[in-house]
């Protein structure tokens, strides 16, 4: 298994938009081989003395951590079905409507060492 990992700042009042862009962002990348795609909205995320996620993201005070994560069967597969994503005209055209500050997310790629 594969994961892509994200996390970002998302306005807090903006908390619905993000929930529907996302929900649609995950009928597409379901359709391109990603077995799921979670969105977790902060709700218990300390702010740490030398960092944390709120700085890693460079949080405002109205915004809200968000931590999201995209599994895949393998890395073949998270390639390839990123590259038709990020080429569908669903994604692509909403990528200048996002509802958050995409150049404070920070995301990678992560191959599942322990599934317990």
């Amino acid at each position: 298994m594969y994961v892509d990992g994200f996390v970002l700042a998302v306005p807090t009042a903006s908390k619905e938009v993000y929930r529907r862009f996302a929900g649609d962002a995950a009928a597409v990348f379901k359709e391109h081989g990603a077995l799921s795609l979670v969105e977790a909205w902060g709700d218990d995320v300390p702010e740490g003395k030398v960092n944390s996620l709120h700085t890693a993201v460079l949080r405002k005070p109205d915004e809200t951590v968000v931590f999201s994560w995209i599994t895949w069967p393998d890395k073949a597969t998270r390639d390839a079905g990123m590259q038709k994503v990020m080429a569908d005209q669903r994604v692509a055209g909403t990528m200048d409507r996002m509802p958050f500050d995409g150049t404070r997310m920070i995301f990678g790629g992560f191959e599942v060492i322990v599934d317990a």
